[in-house]
């Protein structure tokens, strides 16, 4: 099944993160909150409109491909790791998008 985490990063930042059935990192918010509640209202919040976001599947500065999901003008959440082609950063994008709303988790 897939979860959602919301927890303090390695320095102790409020974020979410989304990992898939075989305990992968699959999504993070890319960012940090104020709070943990900040974090939890985040992650529901994606997990409610992931399957309406719009995926953007780019190009990093070392060549690799990522994803970044976003809602309007505001980024929701980014791809967990990078990948070595177009192709698997979409199809990973399309994983998320499918399974994020039955995900479970998201205690503080």
């Amino acid at each position: 099944m897939w979860r959602f985490h919301v927890g303090d990063n390695t320095a102790g930042q409020p974020s979410w993160w989304l990992y898939a059935a075989n305990n992968e990192m699959v999504a993070w918010a890319g960012e940090t909150f104020a709070s943990r509640h900040n974090a939890q209202r985040a992650a529901a919040s994606f997990k409610a409109g992931a399957k309406t976001a719009r995926y953007d599947i780019y190009q990093d500065a070392g060549g690799a491909w990522r994803w970044r999901a976003w809602r309007g003008s505001d980024k929701v959440a980014s791809s967990g790791e990078s990948f070595s082609s177009r192709y698997a950063a979409d199809q990973a994008a399309a994983r998320v998008r499918d399974n994020a709303a039955n995900a479970g988790g998201m205690a503080a």
